[in-house]
């Protein structure tokens, strides 16, 4: 199956809102269906080939070139195929997620993956704030699968996530973990100041050194083993996590005691 391609001829002056670049609304579609989509330009509404010159039809991989960084909403809710962006990508990428994967070989906006209930995420260069995390005034983030970010991220990584496993190889801002409700965040990078605030369960690992809140009770220094099945999980995506005693172990404290949590910060201590 060959898959729909999609160049944006130029860069829009305000936001895009473009939530029709989705597998799922374009899998089904002939040709001139696709062309006809409407987007939003500002106030404007617009056809889909108005700002995209438009290859392929019936195709649930979706291949977008250009830079995107102001075209908001790509891959809304998807939840089967690819969507790859060659190039960078706007705000609310991948919102919603249920399935399929998502990358970008370039840099991602706000709210990346914001709500994902599942699905794969890959961005090649840095993320804005809010990865993963809750829109405001819901209760949850992400309730499952990956987002892999190989450059830095912006505030509030995580926050008030489930479930599910967020990767950041940069360093993230403050408040990476706030109000973390479960899965797994792993700083390869390190973070800012206030990691894991008002952290109630889940896990945040880095393999950089954190200023800590006072709230967080250091326990003991060990390797667990359920990092090495995480290990396992992160090696085909190419991300290494160390686990063997010979190269050092990990600090262990509990927290956020404010809320009071019970959730984890394991820091790694090389030999």
């Amino acid at each position: 199956m060959s898959a729909i391609v999609l160049r944006l001829k130029d860069r829009p002056a305000v936001p895009l809102e473009a939530e029709v670049i989705s597998p799922d609304l374009l899998a089904e579609m002939p040709h001139a269906d696709i062309r006809a989509q409407a987007v939003y330009l500002g106030k404007r509404r617009l056809r889909l080939d108005d700002l995209f010159e438009v290859e392929g039809e019936r195709s649930d991989q979706v291949e977008v070139h250009g830079d995107l960084g102001q075209v908001k909403w790509l891959g809304r809710g998807m939840s089967r195929g690819s969507l790859v962006v060659h190039g960078n990508a706007g705000m609310h990428l991948g919102a919603y997620m249920r399935g399929g994967r998502i990358e970008v070989h370039g840099s991602a906006g706000d709210w990346l993956g914001a709500e994902m209930k599942n699905g794969q995420i890959r961005v090649q260069g840095d993320a804005g704030g809010q990865v993963g995390a809750a829109y405001r005034g819901s209760l949850s983030g992400m309730r499952d699968g990956t987002i892999l970010i190989g450059g830095s991220a912006g505030l509030e990584v995580g926050m008030r996530m489930r479930r599910g496993t967020i990767v950041i190889g940069g360093r993230a801002r403050d408040f990476a973990g706030l109000q973390m409700k479960g899965g797994t965040l792993v700083l390869l990078g390190g973070a800012e100041i206030r990691a894991g605030a008002w952290m109630v369960r889940g896990t945040i690992i880095s393999l950089q050194p954190l200023t800590l809140l006072p709230t967080f009770t250091y326990a003991c220094r060990y390797n667990p083993d359920f990092l090495r099945l995480y290990s396992r999980f992160l090696a085909p995506l190419g991300i290494e996590l160390p686990v063997a005693a010979q190269q050092g172990s990990y600090a262990l404290y509990s927290g956020d005691a404010s809320v009071p949590g019970k959730g984890e910060i394991l820091v790694w201590q090389p030999v």
